[in-house]
C-alpha cells in the first residue's frame, strides 16, 4: 500500500481537491468523478460527497493508496 502524507494548512480541504493536490486526480473534475465512483473511503466509510470537508487526523483511501491528513504543528 502506498502511503501519502498531506499537510493541511487550513481548517479543511474538500475531498475532490485533496485527490488533486496529492496527484491521484489530474483535476478537481476528475477528483469528483473518482469520488462519485464509490471507490473512496474516509476513515473506513465510503464517501460519496465530492466536496466533503476533510480535516487533520482523517485517513482517505482509494485503491492501494492511503492519504493521511496531517495538521500543521503550531
Amino acid at each position: 500500500m502506498q502511503t501519502l502524507d498531506f499537510e493541511l494548512d487550513r481548517d479543511h480541504v474538500e475531498l475532490n481537491q485533496l485527490l488533486k493536490l496529492v496527484g491521484i486526480a489530474d483535476s478537481g473534475g476528475q477528483g469528483k468523478a473518482i469520488v462519485a465512483s464509490g471507490e473512496v473511503t474516509v476513515d473506513g466509510e465510503v464517501e460519496l460527497r465530492k466536496t466533503a470537508k476533510i480535516r487533520a487526523g482523517q485517513v482517505v483511501r482509494i485503491g492501494d493508496a492511503e492519504i493521511r491528513v496531517l495538521g500543521v504543528e503550531a
